[in-house]
């Protein structure tokens, strides 16, 4: 099944939210998605933000989640976004499913536009989350050089697909409300000294359209199965400029370095894999010169943005926040060239502490 039109599921509440249990099974039940006398077992799941998301394992099919985006996110401050983007991430699994290697992201089983909802096969058990598996301590090369690998090719295969750029893609809505808006005209209104920075940085992104980008490629939306990674949460997927995603998931390595400090050598080094591994794998495409000076102001914008914008690393210390936030300054004054550069120089800051 692909696409349902949702009816009623019960009686008194039109209203469907997905982590009441007796009410997804009365919506499973009246979709016809679980028979009548199913009783599949079911399992919030947790981790995000922005969306309710519940795993369904039923005796009858494969198990399979369905996930429902939310109008005002789970964040301490006041953040809204438009629950229609859940359908963005339908059209992106439909999308990445022909794109990226096989297995590399769940398939899409059905989708609900009164209810804002998508179902989406389980990745099977047994998995793990990636993030959490780096904040455990246990890091592996080979998983930085596949995540590397992953983003390259959605990159470089879908900026030849003359489609992307006038379709669904086109629109970066989504884009602007989760990432521009919380992560740079936030933190711009919370840093006055970066606000020249993120003015000119917003600019950038809003003009340049060269590639598919998924906008969330972090560790938290990794999970590990079978020695292989498969990526989640497309909601925000749009055509625009891939040093974005380049950034926002380079980030993510470099503030882990700064807290796992037992592994924090390893963290660089993964950094450095990272890139070197992603421009290889981009090495063909036109657009492969001019991309770094603008990942490296991505990285610090990111850097930045998560220490002070909306939606923070909440594994930061306020040490190590404060660390950040004074690199981070310090370095948007005159921005590197080449990440490799930004590393280096990252690496040497830690080292001095």
């Amino acid at each position: 099944m692909r696409a349902i039109m949702s009816t009623s599921f019960g009686p008194s509440d039109p209203v469907l939210d997905i982590e009441r249990p007796e009410d997804l099974l009365a919506y499973l039940r009246a979709q016809g998605i679980v028979g009548p006398e199913d009783q599949p077992a079911m399992r919030t799941l947790s981790g995000g933000v922005s969306n309710r998301a519940v795993m369904v394992e039923s005796a009858r099919r494969a198990p399979f989640v369905v996930k429902q985006a939310l109008s005002r996110l789970r964040v301490a401050v006041e953040w809204r976004a438009d629950p229609a983007r859940i359908h963005r991430e339908a059209r992106a699994l439909e999308y990445l499913s022909q794109l990226a290697p096989s297995g590399a992201v769940p398939q899409l089983l059905f989708e609900d536009r009164r209810h804002h909802l998508i179902g989406m096969s389980a990745v099977p058990r047994p998995h793990r989350n990636w993030k959490e598996v780096l904040l455990e301590g246990e890091l592996s090369l080979h998983h930085v050089s596949q995540f590397a690998l992953l983003l390259g090719t959605i990159h470089s295969r879908s900026s030849v697909d003359p489609g992307l750029a006038c379709g669904e893609f086109a629109d970066r809505s989504f884009f602007e409300s989760l990432r521009l808006e919380p992560y740079y005209r936030y933190s711009a209104q919370e840093v006055v000294a970066a606000r020249p920075f993120f003015g000119r940085l917003i600019d950038e992104t809003l003009t340049t359209r060269l590639a598919l980008v998924h906008g969330d490629y972090s560790p938290k939306n990794i999970l590990i199965y079978c020695d292989s990674l498969v990526l989640l949460d497309h909601e925000v997927v749009h055509f625009g400029d891939p040093a974005f995603d380049v950034g926002f998931s380079l980030t993510h390595l470099l503030s882990k370095a700064l807290h796992v400090t037992c592994l924090r050598h390893g963290f660089l080094e993964a950094a450095r894999i990272y890139v070197r591994t992603y421009l290889e794998c981009v090495e063909g495409m036109e657009w492969r010169g001019a991309l770094e000076p603008r990942a490296v102001r991505h990285t610090l914008g990111c850097m930045l943005a998560r220490v002070v914008g909306r939606s923070p690393l909440e594994y930061l210390s306020p040490a190590e926040q404060q660390t950040q936030l004074r690199l981070v300054l310090q370095w948007i004054q005159s921005p590197q060239h080449r990440l490799s550069h930004l590393i280096d120089a990252f690496s040497e800051e830690l080292d001095c502490r």
